[in-house]
């Protein structure tokens, strides 16, 4: 392993898989594929999208002709908007016209977007062929762990998805510099929200090195991912379909993927909306009786970072919670919420009165600084 890659392990018996973190792993993709015995005679669709292809593809492509693989790479549009069903057909289309087997491996190059999209066509496609993720994005350390793949629907984020666990995820930091600082921020708040929910210490950590990673300080940005990807990884070693623990992962999210919904899944992006969803779960800790510090703490940390803390104002309450009711979350009749009991630990709640959801969507709109 090169100086500098750390690794770890997503434990899942006979379907284990590795998490690689470090630089110059790119060019170094064919090496990989043939140390995990990928059969050279099965070719490879590798998906990316319109903002990494140039940057990234090529590498990838002559690393994995050099080890003898025949790769047909497919480009999306870059955004949430390629998460849907006729993008899906374009791609098992693509699929089928560059000969892809059962044997045969899809990769995903790019942010969530792209890894949640290659992953449900490697789902989809002869009922599930290999997959490989390779992020490009801060966020997507979150999203591309775990096996969690899936498309939109107009009324529903990830509405239309699978569990299919990649073969590994090849993680190089060198991809990131090439991120707008939103994007750097947005992904921050997926990091940050695995300290929330798992290492109190962690979240000190991530305040105290705040400045080191929205530069993108390679050392402390390795480390980072490195302790966010661990919390998911654990999590979902012992809970791989989310039938109880792994819900935690969704702090933040019942509140934020309504407002990606309604905003058209491009007003803010995801990391954005799951910063202002955590704010808004932190309060919500307090109708249970938990201190209202944590809510304190939580924005300000956000607000370090520059992550937003309050709902836009061109998003109306009233299809925020419409859009809620659609989402997986909302169980039985009731709010299913992911609530902080302190920083570093949450409870899941399928209690949760609607009346005090919409008060607390009330209460973030911009211009409210209640606490």
């Amino acid at each position: 392993m090169a100086a500098g890659t750390r690794e770890l392990t997503v434990d899942l018996g006979e379907r284990s898989y590795p998490i690689i973190i470090g630089t110059g792993l790119i060019a170094q993709t064919g090496k990989y594929f043939l140390d995990r015995g990928f059969p050279i005679k099965s070719p490879i669709l590798l998906i990316t999208d319109s903002s990494v292809v140039d940057l990234y593809a090529e590498k990838v492509e002559e690393s994995l002709a050099a080890a003898g693989y025949s790769v047909t790479t497919a480009v999306v549009p870059s955004g949430e908007s390629s998460k849907s069903l006729e993008m899906l057909d374009e791609l098992v289309g693509a699929a089928l016209q560059a000969g892809l087997d059962r044997k045969s491996t899809v990769i995903a190059l790019g942010g969530g977007v792209v890894g949640d999209l290659a992953g449900f066509v490697a789902a989809s496609y002869m009922r599930g062929v290999r997959f490989v993720q390779m992020p490009t994005t801060i966020l997507a350390h979150d999203s591309s762990v775990g096996g969690k793949v899936a498309v939109n629907h107009r009324l529903a984020k990830n509405i239309i998805g699978a569990f299919h666990q990649p073969e590994f995820v090849l993680y190089d930091l060198d991809t990131l510099a090439s991120l707008p600082m939103r994007e750097v921020r947005a992904g921050l708040s997926e990091v940050i929200k695995h300290g929330l929910i798992w290492n109190e210490e962690f979240v000190k950590w991530c305040d105290t090195n705040a400045s080191a990673l929205l530069a993108l300080e390679p050392e402390a940005l390795g480390y980072a991912l490195y302790e966010g990807c661990k919390v998911k990884s654990i999590v979902v070693s012992r809970d791989e379909r989310e039938n109880d623990l792994r819900a935690i992962l969704n702090l933040g999210h019942t509140i934020g993927h309504a407002l990606e919904a309604v905003g058209g899944y491009g007003e803010l992006l995801h990391g954005e909306a799951i910063a202002i969803g955590m704010v808004g779960s932190a309060r919500l800790a307090a109708k249970f009786g938990y201190s209202p510090d944590i809510a304190v703490e939580t924005e300000r940390i956000f607000r370090k970072f520059g992550l937003p803390v309050r709902i836009p104002s061109s998003l109306s309450t009233d299809e925020i919670m419409s859009a809620m009711l659609h989402d997986k979350k909302f169980s039985e009749g009731k709010m299913v919420f992911v609530v902080p009991t302190a920083i570093g630990s949450v409870e899941i709640r399928n209690d949760v009165p609607s009346a005090w959801v919409t008060e607390i969507v009330d209460g973030l709109r911009e211009g409210d600084e209640q606490p």
